[in-house]
């Protein structure tokens, strides 16, 4: 959308050349774009991006890429004056292509104001200076403590939203003039329509704006929004992520005046805001792609692929590998291989590196060079730019590790340089902990790779709990799988830190993936809840929205959210229409959302779990109520090197420690869940309350589960418990231990247990040992 200048601090005048006349410029709030009256028979634009920045960031330098084709051919005939305070021009850089220049200017010592750039042709004969432009640039002021805003983090529940299917608040911007693809006419509205599932909807910042209040009731606290930047495709522009305008909103979803007050009125209703970035690509309709910046701007085959190479020397390894890398140029772009494990793998050949990292997704999506390093300084300025403006508390990093790596360290490292206290969450699609572990923050790698990355999204959790679900229960599959997959957080600096999710825009939907089957429904989204992670919902899934279960669907998955749309038979927003399992599934969702905003163990408590035995899976989330002091915690760490424990500090063992118990059953019929083999974490706690009913649950006898489901039971410690941990002269490791009588596995017990593993492995019956171990296991 074109925005008039007097929404800015101050009118931009560009003054030509050619006369004294002066045009008013119109721009959106991130790119100056100026019509020209140049010598050329069309008018060409002038483009100033950003087009306004702030005093007082932490990093000083900015730079300002300026494009025109009445620029004059030879870089040393330009010229540049900077009138304002405290600005101190650094350099001024070219490329292969004449109508861009870079300005690079120091604003350490500069204060909120506008000030004058003066470019100017010299006439190398003469000396002469001709005045090309005089462009006023504003230096905003700061929102305080923008620096100290606070990133999403494990308090939190993200709220994943595809604005174009969320709800459709203003339909007079669904068609714009300037936009290739209009939404789909009526007459394709029938979701039966084959086109209609990839065309666009409507959906728009407005339709999230009006029903923010529904979200904050629901109980998220984050809204991940896929992206919103302008997408001039002719086809599949809704999804967001072929982006034409880096700084520019597109008027389909409104503008970016209209993103900004989004955020702010989030903001006071509780709600943060996490933009979706895209670094590793644009759209093939991107302005830049009628007059490239430079010949390797893009990774690109036909142009671009010996330059890639030769500024790729770490991964060249011979004459020869360069040599065949020539050869295998092409007329058209290379697509990615997708190999994600070529970044660390020790043993890839250079090539198939480059392959992946270098090769383009679709012809519709050209693949960014970062190592060019102009463009590394855009892509980095205009992800800070997007945080500052419009206020956010976090990104989404899209297709993370296709960008160059290198590239990707100094991304992460220069937002959260700016914004200590932000989040970054990168996506790694791949189902390795390994591969994933790779890029977060804090990881020791052998190729001795470092990164500034916080937080990635757990692929690798996300798909074994859709199997272990849906699996039935034996020695090896069900249950036993997600709960062998946490032993692989040992390879994460810290896996507290990822984003575990129930779905997203790119997987099929839960309630179908589970068959539709409540129950299991139920317990995905409470282990995502309760995981010892930071929780992410897509939209809809409250409402058990539903999609095919094999293959790629994307049209499909995004379907529209009941009530969002004029022609919506049922509005999950106010329950008119839905049906019963829905209503049950959107308060089964509220009553946990809610309660975990108020839930220390849940946000940031540890995590200890027990091998699922019979169909029945536990966990246990415990927050301590005031930390250990520096002596209960050496001898904490003492009990735990003489006992060859990892669990013996855990705040699970101490009484007075506030405690959530998930039981996960798969059972249909009946069981019985003898609770002392519980009984170092439940202490003296005597009853439990149920989250999800309220109502009591003893803890002096055995919990009956009657069905397939999960329970969620908060521990109320007796306030005995609370008055013996507070005992100066009580040791903390021993709190919490077993006080039921035979709660513990005696010695000939676990010798048993022994035997009959060894007995029937011997006898590679893998039949009998799980029956055994599950006998040895209940009369533990």
């Amino acid at each position: 959308m074109i925005l008039n200048l007097r929404t800015l601090t101050t009118s931009l005048v560009i003054m030509l050349s050619l006369g004294a006349s002066a045009n008013t410029a119109q721009a959106s709030s991130g790119t100056l774009s100026l019509p020209l009256q140049g010598t050329s028979s069309q008018p060409q634009d002038l483009k100033l991006e950003p087009a306004f920045w702030w005093a007082g960031m932490h990093n000083p330098e900015l730079q300002l890429m300026l494009y025109s084709r009445e620029l004059p051919s030879l870089p040393q005939q330009l010229k540049v004056d900077i009138q304002g305070q405290g600005i101190t021009l650094k350099s001024l850089e070219h490329t292969d292509n004449p109508h861009y220049l870079f300005i690079n200017v120091d604003l350490s010592q500069a204060a909120p104001q506008t000030f004058e750039l003066v470019i100017s042709s010299t006439d190398s004969a003469s000396k002469t200076n001709t005045p090309l432009y005089r462009l006023p640039y504003t230096l905003q002021a700061r929102v305080k403590g923008s620096r100290e805003r606070q990133g999403f983090s494990n308090k939190d529940v993200i709220y994943l939203i595809t604005p174009d299917r969320f709800a459709n608040g203003d339909t007079s911007n669904d068609n714009q003039a300037d936009m290739l693809e209009p939404v789909a006419a009526n007459s394709l509205s029938n979701p039966s329509n084959p086109y209609y599932p990839d065309a666009r909807h409507g959906g728009d910042i407005a339709g999230i704006s009006q029903h923010l209040a529904y979200l904050a009731k629901l109980g998220v606290t984050q809204l991940w929004i896929n992206p919103l930047l302008e997408n001039n495709q002719a086809q599949y522009s809704y999804h967001g992520y072929s982006i034409t305008n880096l700084y520019r909103v597109d008027p389909r979803f409104g503008s970016n005046e209209e993103y900004k007050a989004l955020v702010a009125k989030a903001n006071k209703l509780g709600l943060g805001v996490i933009k979706d970035v895209v670094v590793n690509h644009i759209g093939s309709n991107h302005w830049w792609l009628n007059d490239l910046p430079s010949q390797d701007w893009l990774n690109d085959a036909t142009k671009t692929q010996l330059h890639n190479c030769e500024s790729k020397t770490d991964l060249i390894q011979s004459a020869e590998t360069k040599s065949s890398a020539i050869k295998s140029s092409v007329t058209s772009p290379r697509f990615t291989s997708h190999r994600r494990t070529t970044v660390q793998d020790p043993y890839a050949a250079a090539q198939d590196h480059i392959d992946f990292v270098d090769g383009w997704f679709t012809d519709t999506m050209p693949d960014l060079n970062q190592n060019n390093p102009k463009l590394a300084t855009y892509l980095i300025q205009n992800s800070i730019w997007w945080v500052e403006y419009a206020g956010l508390s976090g990104i989404r990093e899209d297709t993370y590790s296709y960008a160059d790596k290198g590239f990707l360290a100094k991304l992460s490292k220069a937002v959260m340089t700016e914004y200590p206290n932000f989040n970054i969450v990168g996506e790694e699609w791949t189902a390795n902990p390994i591969t994933v572990s790779y890029w977060q923050k804090g990881k020791i790698n052998a190729d001795g790779y470092t990164s500034d990355l916080p937080s990635l999204m757990d692929f690798p959790l996300y798909e074994k709990l859709i199997v272990s679900l849906n699996e039935p229960e034996s020695w090896d599959t069900g249950f036993i799988k997600l709960y062998e997959m946490l032993a692989n957080d040992v390879v994460y600096a810290d896996p507290s830190q990822l984003v575990l999710f129930e779905g997203n825009h790119d997987t099929n939907r839960i309630f179908s993936l589970v068959k539709e089957n409540i129950d299991l429904y139920k317990m995905a989204l409470t282990y995502v809840l309760t995981a010892k992670r930071i929780p992410q919902l897509f939209y809809g899934t409250e409402v058990l929205m539903t999609s095919p279960t094999e293959g790629r669907h994307d049209g499909v998955v995004r379907s529209d959210f009941p009530g969002g749309f004029a022609n919506s038979d049922t509005n999950a927003f106010t329950g008119q229409g839905l049906s019963e399992p829905q209503r049950q599934a959107q308060q089964f969702v509220r009553t946990l959302l809610n309660y975990r905003k108020k839930s220390p163990a849940l946000q940031s408590g540890d995590l200890l779990h027990f091998v699922p035995q019979d169909g029945v899976y536990v966990q246990f989330r415990c927050a301590l109520n005031a930390p250990l002091s520096a002596e209960q915690k050496a001898e904490a760490l003492k009990s735990r090197i003489q006992n060859n424990s990892l669990t013996q500090h855990n705040a699970c063992t101490q009484p007075s420690a506030d405690k959530v118990m998930v039981i996960y059953n798969k059972n249909d019929k009946a069981v019985t869940l003898d609770i002392n083999r519980f009984a170092s974490v439940l202490g003296d706690s005597g009853a439990a309350t149920d989250i999800i009913s309220g109502k009591t649950v003893s803890l002096n006898q055995a919990i009956t589960l009657p069905h397939a489901g999960v329970t969620i039971l908060e521990l109320k410690p007796n306030s005995k418990s609370k008055s013996k941990s507070k005992s100066k002269t009580k040791s903390p490791l021993n709190a919490g231990l077993p006080s039921r009588q035979d709660s513990m596995l005696s010695r000939n017990q676990a010798n048993a247990l022994t035997r009959a593993h060894t007995n029937n492995s011997t006898n590679n019956s893998a039949n009998n040992l799980a029956k055994n171990s599950t006998q040895k296991g209940t009369q533990s």
